[in-house]
């Protein structure tokens, strides 16, 4: 089996990259020193989070020179998501952190004041003058995960030989892929691009991408009033596939699922509600078309050693087939181990990045934080999980899971907390509500409203909120319109809708009726009653844009 070499740094999840590689029928041979990149023929620079953390990295190990070199021995050399970012001069995320300079250039951030950042989700590469550059199709979306761009200016990449692959968000058209002779780089992630982001593995790998580009090298850049040559906004709508995890009676891992969060039978038995295993279903969703799949682990695994935490061995399993990102949650704070050890949040984050995964995301343990952040007066002391595993991996790796629950009063004034004008009125007929943060899976209720919640962990360094609802767990009515509201006009980063979905028009409405960036099933597809591939039909039947599952390669 041919080769290719790897750098190794603490780059987040590349386990997935190793699996996309030998997928496509190549074997990864690691590069773990300087000295060792001389001895690479095709050299991969993977890259998830900071840039400045990642270029540190790279320039304290001694990594840029040797990586200079091969570029320019003209050895392939393929850069993925801060690997792209690492060409250009450097980046505003951290300006006294140069980057590799093979490109001109600096990055800047997205801007926020009328969408979510980081930009996260399925959108195009597209690249009119070079449509099948590197394997890229014009039909096809691939994942990218970022707060950071390097803006694309039509013609200043081209006139120096570069062919240039764009994506447009919220009105910003930014580099989404680059290649000249040796080089390709992308600022998506093409080992959680599904299909789509194999084949541009592959491309690179096998040579075919080179040797299509020396033959149809980049052209002349139209003028900027050619309409089919400017891009259009290509962000779809995302539809994921949640898996609720814990041991059964029996001592089985199983999928389960709660009626507001009560996930045993409603039988004499009361056993635990067991609706099949973790690793076959998350496969089977990602060959409907999920864009992603959440394993949340809802008991910890508390009595069991870290090192043999049985989510690490599910990660290790889906993520050799499931090629679109991974989230886990659950068990992901400071701890002290069987043997007395004292293993951090961060720690036991990497372990899961290590093992697969792509975000981790933090319930209980986030309320308690945020409870700490207020009655501290909005002080930060990079302590808590959220900023450790934010500052090492970026605030894209880290998702806040929010149980809130419906709290009634009959007057805004009534409450110190962040009303609602409600539809539904209470059990006295009150017209407004606030939504308490609840812990330890619902049974703990706090004096934290959501919005406390949310604007509390933004400013720790949460990259996403996945915002459940116990008032619509196990419902099947559909998603709280009114709680998505008031989070989404609370906070900046993308919010993923969770809780209550029932059949493929509740995702359509939830689309349609606020902003949400995201939404989450999980018990109607469990029973067979809805594939995620007929939510995405009816999405697009009603006009919207989402990605189509590819299957061959």
């Amino acid at each position: 089996m041919p080769t290719v070499h790897l750098l190794d740094y603490v780059a987040g999840n590349v386990r997935s990259l190793v699996n996309a590689i030998e997928r496509v029928g190549y074997s990864v041979e690691w590069v773990r020193s300087p000295e060792e990149v001389a001895n690479a023929d095709k050299l991969i620079l993977p890259g998830v989070g900071h840039f400045g953390h990642c270029l540190s990295q790279l320039a304290s190990a001694g990594y840029m020179a040797p990586i200079r070199a091969h570029i320019e021995s003209g050895k392939p050399f393929m850069g993925i998501c801060v690997g792209l970012q690492a060409l250009f001069e450097g980046s505003s995320e951290d300006p006294n952190c140069p980057g590799l300079g093979v490109l001109p250039g600096k990055l800047d951030r997205f801007d926020d004041t009328s969408k979510s950042v980081p930009h996260i989700g399925w959108n195009d590469a597209s690249c009119p003058t070079n449509p099948n550059l590197f394997s890229l199709n014009p039909d096809s979306k691939y994942y990218y995960v970022h707060s950071y761009k390097m803006p694309y200016t039509k013609g200043q990449l081209e006139s120096q030989g570069w062919a240039v692959a764009t994506g447009v968000y919220g009105g910003e058209t930014f580099v989404g892929a680059i290649a000249k002779g040796n080089v390709m780089a992308t600022q998506f992630h093409p080992e959680k691009s599904g299909v789509a982001g194999l084949r541009v593995i592959r491309a690179f790998l096998d040579g075919s991408g080179a040797a299509a580009l020396a033959s149809h090298p980049p052209q002349e850049v139209p003028n900027a009033g050619d309409d089919a040559l400017v891009s259009k906004e290509g962000l779809t709508r995302r539809v994921i596939a949640c898996l609720d995890v814990r041991t059964n009676d029996q001592g089985d891992l199983v999928v389960t699922k709660g009626d507001q969060y009560d996930v045993r039978e409603k039988s004499d038995d009361r056993n635990v509600r067991n609706l099949g295993k973790p690793v076959e279903m998350a496969r089977k969703y990602y060959e409907q078309g999920a864009d992603e799949v959440t394993f949340l682990n809802i008991t910890s695994f508390r009595d069991c050693p870290v090192a043999d935490l049985p989510m690490l061995e599910i990660l290790r399993l889906t993520s050799k087939t499931v090629f679109v990102p991974l989230t886990v949650g659950g068990g992901i704070r400071d701890t002290v181990d069987t043997d007395g050890t004292k293993v951090s949040a961060l720690e036991i984050a990497t372990m899961y990045f290590q093992s697969g995964a792509d975000k981790v995301s933090i319930g209980s343990d986030a309320v308690i934080a945020a409870e700490e952040y207020y009655a501290s007066g909005n002080t930060l002391f990079g302590n808590t999980a959220i900023e450790q595993i934010s500052k090492a991996y970026g605030n894209q790796a880290v998702v806040v899971s929010v149980d809130p629950k419906r709290v009634y009063v009959p007057k805004p004034d009534a409450t110190r907390h962040h009303t609602v004008k409600t539809s539904y009125p209470g059990p006295k007929g009150e017209e407004y509500c606030w939504y308490a943060c609840t812990i330890k899976g619902g049974r703990e209720t706090r004096d934290l409203d959501v919005v406390e919640l949310t604007q509390a962990v933004e400013a720790m360094g949460c990259g996403e909120i996945l915002l459940n609802c116990i008032d619509k767990d196990g419902t099947n009515s559909g998603f709280d319109l009114e709680l998505i509201r008031q989070v989404k006009a609370a906070v900046r980063i993308p919010v993923i809708a969770s809780s209550g979905a029932g059949n493929p028009g509740h995702f359509e409405e939830v689309f349609r009726e606020t902003t949400t960036d995201a939404a989450l099933g999980a018990g109607m597809f469990h029973r067979g009653e809805y594939t995620v591939q007929q939510v995405k039909e009816e999405l697009k039947a009603r006009g919207l844009v989402v990605r189509q599952f590819e299957g061959d390669l």
